[in-house]
């Protein structure tokens, strides 16, 4: 380390208790100032797709968005994403898709997820199985061609200058991923089995550890990685697979589906530690989604919510999720259309909003427990995300 770094960093970590979870919170007590993220560039599926394929394919409908933008957003969710509160902690304006021509303003980064997105394309369409085109291969080729033309148009001044984001935004961003659950959903509904969906997840791994690396060849440096979540305790799984009394845990999740989720979130969490080594100037950050997503299901009443298997906005069956009437659907009773998928009465306690994704209550939630860096491989603030770890005399130190 170079030693004007050794003087700008006096650091020590100070443990203290969060909301009772486990493990407990690291917050760093140093000089160092914050990162000053100038922009963000988010990869990912639903879990973070602010507009993409609602302008592809159209809008979410109502009540969609109904709790925080108060009419539909892009967003699978009464409200606000996760990626919108990683937005409004480093103090920037929601993303907008890149997709979304109308309106959007892309001088602070630009969101080029969508849901249904995949790691690995998809042999299929999305009309014959609701997976986007839109795959994780697809959307670099979207933000290099961003980054490219970015540079030319705004040169050009004018318009170019106030909605395009500065070129040196590029390297001094944050880029954010939230993707890979699609890929092992794709898996169960072409009636593989555990060990076959295992199978395929190093080759996952490799391709967006080649995205990762890809980005940093074009200047990216900080990466902000999120591990997927308990897919087993969706309603939309526990309604779609067959599952059997014995596969369900003691809180009412599937256990194989959880397993593979977890599988997937070692081999991550390996490629990102692989990852450091190759790229020796990234400040690469694995977040575990996993356990905080999970934690909502089985103590859920203990946070405030009711009923984490129950889904907000939906239409009848055990989890009030009905694949064939989803949040939003409508049906046509004498020439008049008739909201049929409505919203619960009160979506702030609620875990899961349509079966499959998670209400603006929980992303809160989720968030309030990893920007101090709790939850975080290596235990780093969002702020601070900008740094690189080293260890030092049996310390973490940020450089």
């Amino acid at each position: 380390m170079e030693a004007k770094y050794l003087r700008r960093f006096i650091f020590g970590v100070i443990i203290i208790s969060t909301a009772s979870i486990s493990p407990p919170s690291l917050v760093y007590s140093t000089t160092t100032s914050a990162c000053s993220f100038p922009a963000i560039f988010n990869f990912g599926d639903s879990n973070s797709d602010t507009g993409g394929i609602s302008a592809a394919f159209g809008q979410a409908p109502t009540p969609n968005g109904q709790t925080f933008f108060h009419h539909p957003a892009g967003r699978f969710s009464d409200g606000r994403l996760l990626i919108d509160f990683i937005a409004e902690g480093l103090g920037l304006p929601y993303l907008n898709a890149y997709l979304d021509s109308v309106g959007s303003n892309f001088s602070h980064g630009a969101n080029f997820a969508t849901a249904g997105s995949t790691i690995r394309p998809q042999n299929t369409t999305r009309q014959q199985s609701g997976y986007s085109p839109f795959s994780l291969d697809v959307q670099l080729v979207q933000y290099s061609d961003f980054h490219i033309r970015s540079h030319t148009y705004r040169n050009k001044g004018g318009v170019f200058e106030d909605l395009l984001p500065k070129e040196d935004y590029f390297s001094k961003a944050l880029y954010t991923f939230d993707i890979g659950q699609n890929d092992l959903t794709a898996g169960y509904k072409l009636n593989m089995s555990i060990e076959q969906v295992k199978a395929y997840v190093p080759d996952l791994l490799v391709q967006l550890s080649n995205v990762v690396k890809n980005v940093y060849s074009q200047g990216g440096r900080s990466f902000w990685i999120h591990n997927t979540g308990p897919v087993g305790c969706l309603p939309y799984s526990l309604d779609r697979f067959l599952i059997t009394a014995a596969q369900i845990d003691k809180y009412g999740c599937a256990s194989p589906f959880n397993e593979v989720a977890q599988f997937f979130n070692k081999k991550l969490k390996q490629a990102g530690a692989s990852l450091r080594k190759d790229l020796p100037l990234a400040a690469i950050t694995y977040v575990d989604i996993y356990s905080l997503k999970y934690t909502l299901f089985a103590k859920a009443k203990k946070f405030g919510f009711e009923e984490p298997f129950i889904a907000c906005c939906g239409h009848g069956g055990k989890y009030n999720y009905n694949s064939l009437a989803r949040c939003g659907a409508r049906i046509t009773v004498d020439d008049k259309e008739i909201l049929i998928a409505n919203s619960c009465k009160d979506p702030s306690v609620k875990v899961i909003w349509d079966g499959i994704h998670f209400t603006e209550a929980a992303n809160k939630w989720i968030f309030q427990q990893i920007v101090n860096g709790s939850f975080c491989d290596p235990p780093i603030p969002l702020q601070m995300a900008c740094h690189r770890m080293l260890t030092y005399h049996n310390n973490s130190l940020p450089i």
